[in-house]
């Protein structure tokens, strides 16, 4: 009987065991998707999105070495990330890539990422705004993801670098609010007050000449939407 109770104590022990490294290298495949040394289709993703973006200069070769690295941490201080180098789940989600190990999910997920992401740009740069405003302010970004000029994803359009200042000064960060969400599932579903802009800018605090020279389209608050 003893002999017997032995075996089943090391039984449930080996199967304890088993059962904890399932789970750590399960968390460890989704917490550290690509990092130094990995390579791959997405490590090429991650590449071209930031050599696109201009943080780096290095060829696309799906190889994450050193100069991957460095564009990634830039990325990621640039953005109010964990600078750590290491393409997680949340860089990701911020570069507009669905990790491999995610790809089962639903496409409802990325519309869902897409509307929060908006939700935060329309609350940084147009609260305060008009409603119809703030709708618009989120159409001009999916009218960018439509334009060849711009970047396809709806991440890679508002953290293009220079593009918002909201992104730049940190305010795409704050928790957005109810009206802003509603705005930008507004936009995300058909509506554009911005009449197919792809540009916009307050006229009380606008410098630059270049923005000045594009084709104004209309009026709304303090936003004037350009083409």
């Amino acid at each position: 009987m003893r002999f017997g109770k032995k075996i089943i104590i090391i039984l449930i022990l080996f199967l304890a065991v088993c059962f904890v490294f399932f789970i750590v290298n399960k968390s460890n495949k989704v917490e550290a998707l690509s990092k130094y040394g990995s390579r791959g289709t997405e490590v090429s993703k991650i590449q071209e999105k930031l050599k696109r973006w201009g943080y780096y200069n290095g060829t696309v070769d799906g190889i994450y070495g050193s100069q991957t690295v460095a564009a990634v941490k830039s990325f990621q201080k640039k953005n109010g990330l964990v600078v750590d180098g290491i393409a997680g789940s949340r860089t990701l989600a911020a570069m507009g890539i669905t990790s491999s190990s995610s790809s089962g999910s639903s496409s409802n997920s990325g519309n869902s990422n897409d509307v929060n992401l908006l939700s935060h740009l329309v609350y940084a740069e147009a609260r305060g705004e008009p409603y119809t405003g703030q709708v618009a302010v989120a159409a001009v970004v999916l009218n960018r993801v439509k334009s060849s000029s711009f970047p396809n994803t709806v991440a890679g359009v508002i953290y293009q670098r220079g593009a918002f200042d909201a992104v730049g000064d940190g305010q795409i960060n704050m928790s957005p609010d109810s009206t802003a969400t509603k705005a930008a599932k507004d936009a995300v579903n058909g509506w554009d007050p911005s009449y197919g802009s792809i540009y916009y800018f307050n006229p009380a605090t606008a410098t630059s000449k270049w923005i000045w020279s594009r084709p104004q389209v209309v009026t709304i608050g303090k936003h004037i939407f350009c083409k």
